[in-house]
């Protein structure tokens, strides 16, 4: 006689034995090594995605330093030295002669000391002309003078880079350097001979004009 045995899945098991320890145990032990091999495989893809994304980006240009050097250079210039000046000492006696020779022929001195403010114009006037005529005397008897410039006052002239200042002085507004052009307000005057008369030994040179006592 054959015995027919059925089972109820729907009935829950009452006892809790070390089976079911066991296979509770080793399912959780599969989910973690499940959930740890997920990790790791999603790990690995995303380290694999970016070595990938570098690898098709350009390696980066190297950064370029510009070091913009100034240098100052101070050029020194050493300024020429300048020309010794040569100091001629002066003689005198020259001076004084020429001195008394105008006092003597134009009483020159005299006028120059003379206080003029209480003499009216005409009578100045006349003393200058007899001035003017002795030393007009003296002057054209032991100088001969010629002019610096021999243009007419008045004119256009030019002067050019290295004229003899010496020579030709500039007035008014003077700006830049040479050539220059201006008028010519005066021609100048230059001595190009001269005599004088002698002096004998032990004469005082000093005494312009010796002092009168009429007897």
């Amino acid at each position: 006689m054959n015995k027919t045995y059925s089972i109820d899945l729907s009935l829950q098991p009452t006892t809790f034995d070390l089976w079911h320890v066991c296979l509770a145990g080793t399912v959780l032990v599969l989910a973690l090594i499940l959930i740890v091999v997920l990790l790791t495989m999603v790990i690995s893809l995303a380290r694999g995605g970016k070595k990938a994304v570098e690898q098709q980006l350009p390696p980066p240009e190297p950064e370029v330093k510009v070091v913009e050097k100034i240098v100052e250079v101070e050029k020194v210039v050493e300024a020429p030295a300048p020309e010794p000046v040569i100091l001629k000492e002066a003689t005198p006696d020259a001076a004084l002669q020429l001195l008394s020779m105008l006092q003597k022929e134009a009483r020159f001195i005299d006028f120059i000391k003379e206080n003029v403010t209480a003499y009216s114009d005409a009578d100045i006037g006349a003393a200058a002309r007899v001035v003017h005529e002795g030393c007009s005397k003296v002057i054209n008897e032991h100088f001969t003078l010629e002019a610096v410039r021999q243009e007419q006052e008045g004119s256009k002239v030019t002067l050019d880079k290295g004229f003899d200042a010496s020579r030709v002085r500039l007035t008014g507004n003077i700006v830049g350097q040479a050539p220059f052009t201006g008028t010519l307000v005066h021609k100048g005057w230059r001595v190009s001979d001269m005599h004088l008369p002698k002096l004998t030994e032990g004469h005082d040179a000093k005494i312009i004009a010796a002092a009168e006592v009429e007897l």
